[in-house]
């Protein structure tokens, strides 16, 4: 007799991603692993009075998502701030900030998310003035889509201590007016860091902004509250269908959260949290990222990665170009290391036997972080390292096979490009310049020169949905005639959230596709993804997601 499984899918249109077996009807599953895949008749003799069994309707069931790069205790915590993606104009941002305002009396800072850069228009940019025409006061801080620029009143800048400016390093920026003090807007995170603690979420944010522990520790109170927004967070990745997270910022703070919640029985998604490596850290403080990856090496919870910032983001000029900015012909853009400080990081980590993933949006970021990769291959032997370079916006021709020959991961966002997911153009493309346009966002040519290219969101700075992100992967469209078309398939785009985030993570054995004796990882559609029109993708929804044999959400 077969055993009898926990849970069956039955009646579906599977898309297991594994090329022995592509196409099935149904699956099993048993003790969190997937015991058979095959025919309905087949998978039902796993069928025991005490089966669950869900009927798939003739909808699509794929690999549980693997979001490849996100926030998630950052994202966790911005779920109830004002959300101005698509708002546009002085009066529409003035209603939207208003009425939040009023539905939140007692908040002592007012915090909004997705300001466009041309939130007011494709030319004026935002000041503290206009935000104090529509908020005098109390405290309001706004911050953009790709949350390296926000932009504060004069209350939160006095409150702060941010109206006079401050001394800042290399890559930060408070911008001042010719008044002599702060014009509102303040680029990366270490000008806007006091606003963030002002508001009181400096914990949430200690992984991005020092990758340091909380201090003093938390009381249990404070400790119950972060884990209730971590588990918040969580619910909202198994909602979209993610059952598995590569976190890009982390500190041992959030992985005691998620080791707490994961004890309650309540780890909805497998988490991997990196040791996040400052600009002003000594290459001695690694040997944390090691005890984290000592400590976390399980397949619900690990670490086992460094991550780095090597520059910051196009819109705000403080990515790291090769040549200067088309809209700025004076400016490459401030690193925030030395190409010799780099070089010498990644040896250090490589030698320790880490993965490094390094946020390098510009061309020069790229290449640099290329370089360094180079140097680790040089000097500890080439090993299966897969580092990684993180969003690769802009990159030139001579680095597009680097990334093959080094064995590096290209991580990429599909609803970043300008364009996309309701993106406005302006001012990244002008930024970029029409040369650069070629080789921007270049997914396909990456891919075609036979880089590995693994998908995700970087939510929050993104929605977090990927069949919104799989939607624009397939419907990218170029900025100008003849540049190449890099949008993928179909199924490239689901490789890109399954198949390549768990080779990603060294778990390509175990996770990632729908096969017998892997992870029972799945999510089941609404309807059958290949059988709905491009344009309608975003209208097939998550209706049950497994995560470990167990149904963690449910529509």
């Amino acid at each position: 007799m077969p055993p009898s499984a926990d849970l069956i899918v039955e009646n579906a249109s599977m898309l297991t991603m594994d090329p022995d077996t592509p196409r099935a009807e149904a699956l099993a599953i048993k003790g969190g692993e997937i015991i058979a895949i095959a025919d309905r008749a087949t998978v039902l003799e796993h069928k025991g009075p005490g089966t669950r069994v869900i009927d798939a309707e003739r909808g699509s069931v794929v690999p549980g998502f693997i979001e490849a790069h996100m926030h998630l205790f950052a994202g966790a915590a911005e779920l109830d701030h004002l959300q101005l993606m698509g708002v546009h104009g002085f009066d529409a941002l003035c209603d939207a900030v208003r009425n939040y305002a009023a539905k939140w009396p007692d908040l002592s800072v007012l915090q909004a998310q997705g300001a466009d850069y041309t939130i007011l228009s494709a030319t004026e940019r935002v000041s503290r003035h206009h935000l104090d025409r529509i908020l005098p006061d109390r405290p309001f801080v706004m911050a953009a889509p790709d949350h390296h620029t926000m932009w504060a009143n004069t209350k939160a800048l006095e409150l702060a201590g941010l109206l006079r400016g401050k001394r800042l390093g290399p890559g930060n920026e408070i911008v001042m007016g010719d008044d002599g003090l702060a014009g509102g807007e303040l680029r990366e995170g270490e000008a806007f860091g006091p606003l963030i603690a002002l508001a009181g979420e400096d914990r949430v944010r200690l992984g991005l902004a020092t990758g340091g522990e909380p201090d003093p520790k938390p009381t249990p109170a404070e400790q119950a509250c972060d884990r209730a927004i971590m588990r918040r967070g969580l619910e909202w990745c198994a909602r979209h269908g993610i059952t598995s997270i590569q976190n890009m910022d982390g500190n041992l703070h959030q992985l005691e959260l998620l080791s707490e919640i994961e004890a309650e029985g309540g780890l909805l998604c497998r988490v991997q949290v990196p040791f996040h490596y400052k600009n002003f850290m000594t290459l001695d403080m690694l040997d944390k990222a090691s005890d984290m990856a000592e400590r976390y090496n399980g397949e619900w919870l690990s670490s086992g990665m460094v991550k780095v910032f090597y520059d910051g983001v196009l819109d705000s000029w403080t990515a790291v170009m090769v040549e200067p900015y088309a809209d700025r012909p004076d400016w490459l853009g401030e690193p925030l290391f030395t190409p010799q400080q780099f070089i010498d990081l990644a040896v250090a980590v490589d030698r320790r036997g880490l993965q490094m993933a390094v946020h390098s949006i510009g061309d020069g970021a790229v290449r640099s972080v290329l370089d360094g990769y180079e140097a680790a291959q040089k000097a500890n032997g080439k090993r299966d390292s897969r580092h990684r370079v993180e969003h690769i916006e802009v990159v030139t021709a001579a680095d597009v096979p680097r990334f093959a020959e080094l064995g590096v991961i290209a991580s990429m966002q599909p609803p970043h490009p300008p364009g996309s997911m309701g993106l406005p153009l302006e001012p990244t493309v002008s930024r970029i310049g029409p040369a650069r346009w070629p080789l921007s966002y270049a997914w396909r040519t990456l891919k075609n020169a036979g880089a590995r290219v693994v998908f995700a969101s970087d939510w929050p700075v993104s929605p977090i949905d990927p069949i919104l992100g799989i939607q624009a992967a397939v419907q990218r469209k170029p900025w100008a005639d003849g540049d190449p078309d890099q949008s993928f398939s179909l199924h490239e785009s689901l490789a890109g959230y399954t198949v390549e985030g768990a080779y990603a993570e060294f778990m390509e054995h175990r996770k990632g596709r729908l096969k017998p004796g892997f992870m029972a990882d799945l999510v089941v559609l609404s309807a059958d993804i290949e059988a709905t029109a491009p344009e309608a993708l975003h209208t097939v929804r998550p209706v049950t997601t497994v995560c470990g044999g167990k149904i963690t959400y449910q529509a």
